[in-house]
């Protein structure tokens, strides 16, 4: 891997003590190589809590989390690092979505670990084979002996004084505070405490289940009932084909359509990529999945139109004669401005086809005690009502920031390279492509780029590194990091930060072209590298 070569360059390798990132009043740290039980310093005070040092902690144990895990302890073997995640196992988005069809929205060639891929034919994993990759590779690489579970940070405060982050930590025994020089937050971008408020009219009036997917009660039984799945995006793209399996009926009913493809489910490589080794074979399949998405993706924004008339003809030639393509499967936007939503070997419109699953479009005029009305006048009976309407945004997990004793609000400041927030010092976000690319191949450019920047800080003796907003002409116009119009990303942006529009400050689109940025590009002028007073 290049990553691993870039380990053992002289550039990299020139390493300063450790002692060059600990100011005159923190703890001095040893040098230590990885192992099994991570070296720390803990103390523990009076009122019961306890503190611990850790050069490098890892906010989030999903499958970003685990990602940068190995990343440190590959391009910084001699750091001691922590993982502290708030639920009570690995896997983040993976353990805690478990609706019934729960599956990868994108493709694992290019969603799962570069550096250890996924031994399997399929394209489209479902949500609990993915989750059981990424907890058995994070055992399997050691990642779980540095892993703290039911570990929840509620805080994270910044002395310049020190040059070291003080997390503070919530236990099911004990109040904890952990201190470190670098924090990286792998922790996604949105609320899994809490899901997007559905405005549904008068759900208040209804009698049957309300059940939102983000929070599937595992004891839920919908066989022989009547469903109602309100939304068409992913989700609902995903779940009614499972649920309608048992069901009675499922209708899904959505205020405007969405562009779905299908796509097979399992890759057929050629003969010649089957006779390769593995390794090779895995890079080669990435390495198309990058190229198709990237090329399709700046092809449907270059050609709208056509783009559009090819994905409805497609879905059209899909559909049973008794749903209409208009208005169901025709939507009024462009290509992109929304997830493309696929769907494995087409299993939605074969749903369609069973007689069980309908397809409604229009808004909810309200809500009645048996199911819901819409503006048409349409009543649909229902006894169980699942809303499919979207994720609370949320960037770096609830965590509160505050940097020499001031409040950090993450929605007043911009992203620097796709990676670090405007006036935070050594603090790494793994946020990762929602467009041209899989969501991880972003975040671990972020974990890479985390530890490059880290060997330079040591190298130098700096302290640490701040984006800062003071070169001219820089960062240009504000924009969303993510340039998606679907209702939960319009109704989140006010908690989200914003990208600027020159120079490092402009959002990430390609990732190639952000690969060799972060692997070999300049720092850039906006970056201040400080070294301790």
């Amino acid at each position: 891997m290049l990553v691993n070569a870039l380990a053992g360059s002289p550039t990299l390798n020139a390493l300063a003590p450790l002692s060059s990132f600990t100011s005159s009043r923190a703890p001095l740290i040893a040098k230590s190589v990885i192992s099994p039980n991570p070296v720390s310093t803990q103390t523990t005070c009076s009122n019961m809590s306890t503190s611990e040092y850790y050069d490098i902690i890892i906010i989030g144990a999903g499958i970003a989390g685990i990602n940068a895990a190995y990343r440190v302890q590959t391009c910084l073997p001699d750091l001691t690092y922590l993982i502290l995640e708030g639920r009570n196992s690995c896997g983040g988005t993976w353990d805690l979505f478990r609706y019934p069809g729960v599956r990868l929205d994108s493709d694992i060639h290019t969603f799962g670990f570069a550096w250890h891929p996924y031994q399997g034919d399929e394209t489209m994993l479902c949500g609990q084979t993915l989750l059981k990759y990424i907890q058995e590779t994070a055992t399997q690489f050691g990642i779980t002996d540095h892993t703290r579970c039911n570990h929840r940070v509620t805080k994270a405060s910044w002395s310049s004084v020190k040059n070291t982050w003080n997390l503070q930590v919530l236990t099911g025994q004990m109040d904890r505070h952990f201190h470190t020089k670098f924090v990286l937050f792998a922790t996604g971008y949105f609320d899994h405490d809490s899901p997007l408020p559905s405005e549904i009219p008068g759900i208040a009036n209804y009698k049957g289940v309300v059940v939102h997917p983000q929070f599937w009660p595992g004891k839920i039984d919908y066989s022989g009932k009547r469903m109602i799945v309100v939304g068409s995006g992913a989700t609902a793209i995903s779940l009614v084909p499972k649920v309608a399996q048992t069901a009675a009926s499922v209708t899904m009913v959505q205020r405007s359509p969405n562009y779905i493809l299908s796509i097979p489910s399992s890759g057929d490589a050629s003969l010649v990529v089957r006779m390769l080794p593995e390794s090779v074979s895995h890079k080669l399949k990435r390495l198309g999945w990058l190229a198709v998405t990237l090329v399709g993706y700046y092809l449907c924004r270059k050609f709208p139109r056509a783009a559009k008339d090819y994905l409805v003809r497609l879905a059209s030639q899909q559909l049973p004669d008794r749903i209409p393509s208009i208005p169901h499967f025709q939507p009024n936007y462009r290509v992109w401005d929304q997830r493309l939503l696929a769907c494995p070997d087409g299993d939605f419109f074969c749903s369609l086809h069973s007689g069980r699953v309908n397809v409604e479009t229009g808004s909810i005029d309200t809500c009645t005690p048996d199911g819901i009305q819409l503006n048409n006048g349409l009543h649909i009976l229902a006894d169980v009502i699942v809303t499919a309407t979207g994720l609370k945004l949320k960037i770096g997990g609830g965590v509160v920031l505050e940097v020499d004793g001031n409040r950090c609000d993450v929605s007043e400041k911009l992203v620097w390279n796709g990676m670090m927030l405007q006036d935070v010092p050594n603090a790494f976000f793994a946020l990762g492509y929602l467009t041209t690319a899989s969501w991880t191949m972003g975040t671990d450019l972020t974990a890479m780029f985390a530890c490059r920047s880290i060997n330079r800080l040591r190298a130098n003796q700096f302290a640490r590194v701040t984006p800062r907003c003071n070169q001219p002409g820089e960062p240009g116009p504000s924009s969303p990091i993510w340039d998606l119009k679907s209702s939960y990303m319009l109704a989140g942006q006010k908690q989200m930060p914003l990208a600027g529009s020159r120079g490092l400050w402009k959002p990430r689109r390609n990732y190639v072209l952000d690969y060799f940025q972060s692997q070999y590009g300049s720092f850039g002028n906006s970056l201040e590298w400080s070294k301790a007073v």
